[in-house]
Formats: structure tokens, sequence, C-alpha cells
């Protein structure tokens, strides 16, 4: 029989309604945060490591965006045009034998200012449709509630998470989207990667950080991230009440750390730093803040708002499995001042000497990805989902038309086997595997295009000229096989 992958395992791919969904002004949409972000082209390893730059902004940058209907400037309010295309992509993904697509809801396109209460119908009739064409070749949507979107007028008014109100508009929207599609969604994700309010604080907060005090915004992240604690314990409650049988999962940035020496200091910063990552994920499963976040708060002088009614929703409704994003690993020392540096996703790292980087500085690390694997698992004891993993380059296309990617098939392969290995030899309990941009879409940090990581390549370029035509990539038919024979494939030459 060979090795194969447990039976009914969820291959597939995974999006974001900001990234490739466009129609930004369709369908009775709102603004969203996503809608005003701004085209980044760093020349330099030192532009592309300045995260937070890629990722701040302030009410001058948000009034500038908005009085323009730029596209170019603005990529993500054109992506890749899914919100016509839908029909044809989601074809490709049942011609590659999807079993899963892990897509979002843009908040925005349901309730446009976010604190509505009346949905906007022509946004739910578009992920009605959206679900039947999944639901039509068998795939099974695994759906995001909030990925990087709220919706603007939320952030400019209330101060986004912030603001304790964002829990009722987030639960009214929670209410209506599972109601709505009770018969189409069962698999269900709270907040994409929600630990990372602490390092863009306004895509996934809907923070405008120009507008809090500098000595006091780590307090504010802290506090809109309990909130966000909080409106996802009870979007599991409505979710599990509203649609039963439904599983609901927390969805964390995996960032693995590994110590830069043996050097007792640096194994210390690597402990911290994990605990930095897992403090989100030991709350959602757990149901309670771990000792140290609460140590943190208490030495920092943080006064996080916090009721009791708050405290027995998290105990009460913890998350039912555990998905997460890994691309890469770094490496982390006490003092780094000779270290060489590089990127990590939404990170800046210490470049690791032992392993090969992508295109833009993400260091590559199948192992990290088992080791990643073998820690959660041993840490709660609940199913896992891989819900993001990608190789990002320039793709070139040949004379022929054919696009040779060979270097994200490797990637991907040895990614896969390492999963094998952690279900097989470490007794890991994955559910599934979802790679990141099935499809190219608008990269998250810098809104670039060029940097792609799809099995389908789109005729679009950084500044949103092009045909928008889909053309399959080798590795169309490398993952096709793959789904097909469960994981067999990877192992054909051995």
């Amino acid at each position: 029989m060979g090795k194969t992958f447990p039976e009914g395992f969820l291959w597939g791919g995974a999006t974001a309604a900001n990234q490739f969904e466009g129609g930004w002004k369709e369908g009775g949409k709102g603004v969203s945060v996503s809608d005003v972000a701004l085209f980044k082209d760093p020349k330099s390893m030192e532009e592309l490591l300045d995260v937070h730059g890629n990722c701040d902004i302030t009410d001058e940058m948000i009034e500038k965006a908005l009085s323009t209907d730029d596209e170019v400037y603005y990529p993500k309010r054109h992506g890749i045009d899914f919100y016509h295309h839908y029909k044809e992509d989601i074809a490709l993904f049942a011609q590659m034998g999807f079993k899963t697509f892990r897509l979002s809801i843009a908040w925005s396109r349901i309730f446009p200012r976010g604190d509505e209460q009346e949905p906007n119908e022509e946004g739910l009739k578009f992920y009605d449709d959206v679900f039947d064409e999944c639901l039509k070749y068998g795939i099974e949507p695994l759906v995001t509630m909030s990925h990087y979107e709220p919706p603007l007028a939320f952030c400019q008014e209330y101060d986004g998470w912030y603001n304790r109100k964002a829990i009722d508009f987030f639960c009214h929207y929670v209410d209506v989207i599972t109601k709505r599609y009770q018969d189409k969604v069962k698999y269900w994700l709270t907040f994409n990667e929600v630990d990372s309010i602490t390092r863009h604080p306004f895509m996934t907060g809907g923070l405008i950080e120009s507008r809090f005090d500098p000595e006091k915004f780590e307090e504010v992240k802290y506090q809109a991230m309990h909130h966000q604690f909080v409106a996802s314990a009870l979007a599991t409650k409505i979710c599990h009440d509203n649609i039963p049988g439904s599983k609901v999962g927390c969805m964390l940035t995996k960032q693995t750390y590994y110590p830069y020496t043996c050097k007792p200091e640096d194994v210390l910063e690597q402990q911290q730093k994990m605990r930095e990552l897992y403090a989100f994920s030991d709350t959602q499963v757990f149901g309670e803040y771990p000792a140290y976040l609460l140590a943190k708060y208490r030495n920092n002088g943080y006064n996080i708002v916090m009721t009791d009614e708050d405290l027995k929703a998290m105990k009460d409704y913890p998350v039912d499995f555990i998905s997460f994003s890994y691309y890469s690993s770094s490496c982390v020392a006490k003092k780094a001042e000779d270290a060489q540096m590089t990127a990590a996703n939404t990170v800046v790292a210490i470049k690791n000497p032992y392993l090969p980087s992508s295109d833009w500085g993400w260091q590559i690390d199948p192992i990290g990805l088992r080791i990643s694997l073998v820690d959660l698992y041993d840490r709660y004891r609940k199913p896992l989902f891989i819900v993001e993993n990608g190789l990002g380059a320039k793709d070139i296309v040949e004379a022929d038309g054919t696009i040779n990617d060979d270097y994200r098939i490797d990637y991907l392969k040895e990614h896969c086997k390492a999963m094998y290995q952690a279900i097989y030899e470490d007794g890991v309990e994955l559910m599934g595997y979802t790679t990141w941009g099935p499809i190219d879409l608008i990269s998250n940090s810098t809104n670039q295009m060029s940097k792609r990581y799809g099995f389908i390549y789109v005729d679009v370029d950084d500044y949103g000229q092009g045909t928008y035509k889909r053309i399959k990539k080798k590795s169309f038919d490398w993952y096709k096989e793959v789904i097909a024979t469960n994981g067999a494939s990877l192992f054909k030459d051995e």
C-alpha cells in the first residue's frame, strides 16, 4: 500500500478575501483596513525588514487613501478579482482534487461599517454562491471570520478592537454568518494569526497607532487582544449553537525559534520568545490567561480591564482545534549585535547559517515544521490543522507559456514529508493541510503581486497591469497527484 496520509485528510489551499477577492466597491461592500494598505516595493533587505513601517498607518494616510479610487498603489482593492472569477478559480481547485478550501469572509462585505443591525444581503448572497460552488465539487469550505480586514469605519469611529463595543459588533456578525451558512460551512476559524495584533495592530485590531499615547500603546494592544479573546470565545459558542457539530479553531502565526547558540542566555531568550507566541493559543485552548502573561501585565503596570463574565466566557468556550501558519524558522539571541538579520513572516530575526533562504529572505526549514507540530500537539493534545504553508517566489513564464516552478515543488514536498513523519513517528493528530495562496494573490505586508505562491499563475503585475488570465504552473499537476494518492506520490522515488 505504501505511505499515505490518514483517511479523510483534508488537502487543499488557503486564501484571504483582502488579498485576492477584489470588488472593493461592488455589491455594497464597505471600505476595510486592507483597502487603504499602500503598495511597497522594497529595494533592499533593510527596507524589507521594516515590518512595522510596512504595516503602520496614520489618520493622514487613511484620508489620503480615501480621497482616491486608485487601485495601483492600493492593490488589495483589485486583488486577483476572485469576485468575478470565483467559478473559474474553484473549478481549477476542483481539478487539483481539493478536499477543502480555506477562505475568509470580508466583514465589511456583510456589515459595511461594522456597527449596523441589518446585514448587506448582496454580500451574503456572494458567499452563498461561492460556498455553493465549492460544495458542487465536494470541496469543504474552511472559513476565517476575520482575516486582516476590519471595516474601516469601525476603526475610525470606535478605535477598533480597543473599544469594548467591538465584542458585540463581532458577535452580531458571527451570528448572522453562521445562521446563514449553517448548511454549507462546518469548519471555522475566528481570528487569523490572532497573535499578530502585537506586530501589526492596524491590520489585525484596527488600531490607528498615532491616536494613542506612545507610552501606553503596548497596553492598548493587550486590551484590544483581550476583547478579541472574549469575542472568539463567544463566537465559538454562537457557532456551536447555530451549527450543531461544527468545529471552531484558533489560528496562530507559528514562528519557530532556535537559540542562536547553546549559551543559557540564548536558550532562555528562545523560551521567552516562544511564550510570547504561545500566550495567544494557550489562552484560547485552555480558556484562561497563562500565569506568565498575567505576570507580564503586573510587571509592566498594564491595567487590562476584564470582567468576571469575560473570564467565564473564555473558560466555557475554548476552541476545538488549533490551526496555524508555518513558512520558516528563525534564530534568537540575548545579544545579537554581530548576527546577520533576515525577514520572516511579519517578523525580523537572526539568520540561521544552516538554512537556505527564499527570494524574500524567509529561511526554508521543513524540519522546523515537524518540530512545530510536535511542540503544539504535546502542549495542547488537540487536533492540529496547517492552514498556511508555502514559498513566495518570482515565477517566470517561459516563451512556450509554461511555468517551471520546481523550487516550489521541492519546498512543498519536503514540508509534506515532515508532516507525514510528525503523524506516524511522533503521534501528532493532524486534520489537514492547506497551502498558502494556491492561486497567486497579493502579498500581505508589502502588497506585491510579484511574490507568488500559487499552483496557478495570474497574469497581473505589481501595478495591476495584465489580462488576469489563469495559467497552470508545473506544481499544479504535482499537487494534483499528491492529493489523488493521499500523499503516496511524495515517496515514489524512495
